[in-house]
C-alpha cells in the first residue's frame, strides 16, 4: 500500500480523543474502628478519630498506629464518641490541633465540646490539653451530637451544634447551643464581632441557628462558611451561612417524621427564615463536605461540593452556578459503604472514610 494512501488513516488516528479511565477508589488505610474524621499531617501522615474514642495517625498503605495518649473523658454513646479532628493552620509551627467530642456531665448527660492540644513531635500524646468550648446545656441523649470544625482565614474556629433530637424547639432561641453555629477564638473566648454579643439573653458565642444535626462545615476558597445537615425523613440540606440568620429547624422542614406525619405545621417556607441551597428528598444523610480546589480531576469536577452519603453509600458531587442555584449534581461509587468524612489532601485528590469498613481511600484521577 502507498504511503500517501496511510496518511490519511494516520491523521485520523492522531485525531481521535484518547478515552479516559473513570475515577476509581484505592484503599490508603485499613484496620479502623468506626473512624469519623482525618487530617493530613505534614509529613504525609493522616491523623485519624474513632467513634469510641481513639485518636491514631497511619501512614498511607500502613497500618494504623497505637492510640495517642492525654484524651479527656469522652461518652462514646450513640452517635457520639470522639469526632472530628482539624489541624490548626499554624500547625507546623505550634503543632496545635482541634478536636470535638461528647464531653460527659452529670447523671448520664452529655454535650458536644471543643478542645485544643499540642501534638507531640513523636505523635504518641497531646499535651497542653484545653475544653475552650463545651455545648450548653448538656441532655441526657444519644442523638444529634454534630461537631464539625472549620477555621476562618482570620483565625477564628467555627464548630456546628446539633440539637440532641430532645431539644428540637431550643433550635429556636438564643439562650442556648442547642442547633446553633458557633464562633469562638482559639482560646475560647468570643470575638467582639459576633452577631449576638448585644443582644439580651443571647448566649455570645451563636453566629447562626435553626440547625437540626450537621455533619458537613467548610471555609471555602472565598472565605464563605457552608454547612449541611440531617434532616428527618427527607430534607437534608446544604446550606450558605451568614452570622446571625435563622435556617429554620423544626419550623420549616422539606422532611417529614419518621414513619410519616408533618413536624410542626408542615411548612418549608417561612418569612425571616433562610432556605437552604440545595436539598435532598429524600435524605441522603450527609456526612462530610469538601469544596475541591484541585484540577486534579479535571475542569467538570473542580470547584464542585464532594459529601458522603450515611444512608446510601455513595459520594454526591454537587455544581453550583453563578447564582449559587445547582447546575450539576450526579452520585459516584455507589453502594461503597457509609461514607462519614470527605476531604481534599494535600496532593489535591479526595479521601474518603468509610465508616463500616474501616477505611480510608482515596479517588484516583
Amino acid at each position: 500500500m502507498s504511503k500517501h494512501l496511510l496518511l490519511p488513516l494516520a491523521v485520523a488516528l492522531a485525531a481521535a480523543p484518547v478515552a479516559q479511565a473513570a475515577p476509581e477508589l484505592e484503599t490508603v488505610v485499613e484496620g479502623l474502628k468506626t473512624p469519623w474524621a482525618l487530617a493530613f499531617l505534614p509529613d504525609g501522615q493522616l491523623l485519624i478519630t474513632e467513634r469510641d474514642g481513639a485518636l491514631r495517625t497511619a501512614k498511607p498503605g500502613g497500618k494504623p498506629g497505637a492510640p495517642i495518649q492525654g484524651l479527656p473523658a469522652i461518652d462514646a454513646v450513640g452517635q457520639g464518641g470522639l469526632l472530628d479532628v482539624q489541624l490548626d493552620s499554624e500547625f507546623a509551627r505550634n503543632r496545635t490541633i482541634y478536636f470535638c467530642y461528647a464531653e460527659p456531665g452529670a447523671d448520664k448527660t452529655n454535650g458536644t465540646a471543643l478542645a485544643r492540644a499540642r501534638l507531640s513531635e513523636d505523635l504518641k500524646r497531646l499535651t497542653d490539653v484545653k475544653v475552650i468550648f463545651s455545648q450548653s446545656p448538656k441532655m441526657e441523649s444519644r442523638l444529634h451530637f454534630g461537631c464539625r470544625i472549620a477555621e476562618a482565614p482570620d483565625g477564628k474556629l467555627f464548630l456546628s451544634l446539633g440539637e440532641r433530637y430532645k431539644g428540637m424547639q431550643s433550635a429556636q432561641t438564643l439562650d442556648n447551643h442547642l442547633g446553633k453555629i458557633v464562633r469562638v477564638n482559639k482560646d475560647g473566648s468570643v470575638p467582639a464581632d459576633n452577631p449576638f454579643v448585644k443582644t439580651p439573653g443571647a448566649l455570645p458565642e451563636i453566629w447562626s441557628y435553626g440547625h437540626r444535626n450537621s455533619q458537613g462545615l467548610i471555609v471555602d476558597a472565598q472565605g464563605r462558611l457552608w454547612e449541611h445537615e440531617h434532616g428527618p425523613q427527607g430534607g437534608d440540606e446544604l446550606n450558605l451561612i451568614s452570622p446571625k440568620l435563622n435556617y429554620g429547624w423544626p419550623v420549616i422542614t422539606y422532611g417529614e417524621n419518621y414513619g410519616g406525619g408533618k413536624i410542626g405545621d408542615g411548612i418549608a417556607a417561612k418569612a425571616g427564615m433562610e432556605q437552604p441551597v440545595v436539598k435532598w428528598v429524600p435524605s441522603i444523610a450527609p456526612a462530610g463536605l469538601v469544596r475541591l480546589k484541585s484540577a486534579k480531576y479535571g475542569a467538570a469536577w473542580q470547584n464542585s461540593f464532594f459529601i458522603g452519603s450515611l444512608k446510601f453509600g455513595h459520594l454526591e458531587r454537587v455544581k453550583l452556578d453563578a447564582d449559587n442555584r445547582p447546575a450539576e449534581q450526579e452520585k459516584l461509587f455507589p453502594d461503597t459503604g457509609r461514607m462519614r468524612d470527605v476531604r481534599e489532601g494535600p496532593d489535591g485528590l479526595l479521601y474518603l472514610v468509610l465508616e463500616s469498613a474501616g477505611k480510608v481511600v482515596r479517588v484516583k484521577p
